[in-house]
């Protein structure tokens, strides 16, 4: 895998990721650590001071990227696509703030959305349905990953943490297929949710198509050749 290899020896661009990654997604749902205090919390900046923030951001970014960093290794190892894995990503996501194990076992709503999730006991059954039609769906990636990450985020199958989960799988999918993985960015946040709501396949898909594109163009500054 051409794009794991580059990132993972190219300390700059690793931390940049990292860093966009975690800051971006955390914010989208609430966050308000700035990129600059993110990036000191991430890499031990001890010459930025960070004042006034709930424990709760700090240990949400410290857990992306250990959740980010669960992704890349799991790729190195070739391992499976499976409940397990998506349990454990969601686990290091919420570590220290919701000590959750597995999937919620009690009612949850969205935000802004007036889809109402699954009743908690139909959701083990659902996602071993989501595991077994995502790894036999052969379609067009970028359609594969818009559907997907729509339906994940349609069954909420944890109490805390969807988005983030559903955003880190997205680019596991783009890394295993050896794709520039995307960074949604927070002022983007409504267009995004906007797709999610309208269960818009087709314009998720061309939109992340268009993100991967422009993270490899941001790669090849980094001295990454295609």
């Amino acid at each position: 895998m051409k794009m794991l290899e580059f990132i993972l020896s190219n300390k700059d661009f690793l931390e940049d990721l990292i860093t966009r990654s975690t800051y971006h997604s955390n914010a989208i749902e609430g966050s308000t650590l700035t990129y600059a205090e993110t990036y000191a919390i991430l890499y031990n900046d001890n010459s930025f001071k960070i004042e006034g923030k709930e424990p709760r951001e700090i240990y949400e970014a410290i857990n992306h990227k250990k959740a980010l960093e669960l992704v890349f290794k799991n790729l190195q190892n070739n391992e499976e696509f499976d409940e397990r894995f998506i349990k454990k990503l969601n686990e290091t996501i919420n570590r220290d703030i919701k000590d959750t194990e597995g999937y919620r076992t009690v009612q949850v709503f969205i935000q802004g959305s007036d889809h109402i999730p699954p009743n908690p006991e139909k959701v083990p059954n659902l996602m071993m349905y989501y595991i077994y039609n995502y790894n036999h769906d052969e379609q067009d990636i970028f359609t594969k990953i818009a559907k997907y990450h729509i339906d994940f985020e349609r069954i909420h199958p944890f109490e805390d943490g969807n988005g983030r989960t559903g955003r880190l799988l997205l680019n596991y999918e783009l890394l295993k297929n050896d794709l520039p993985p995307v960074v949604i960015a927070k002022e983007e946040r409504v267009k995004y949710f906007e797709f999610l709501r309208n269960n818009d396949i087709n314009g998720l898909s061309e939109w992340l198509k268009e993100l991967s594109t422009r993270e490899e163009e941001r790669m090849e500054k980094f001295g990454f050749k295609a």
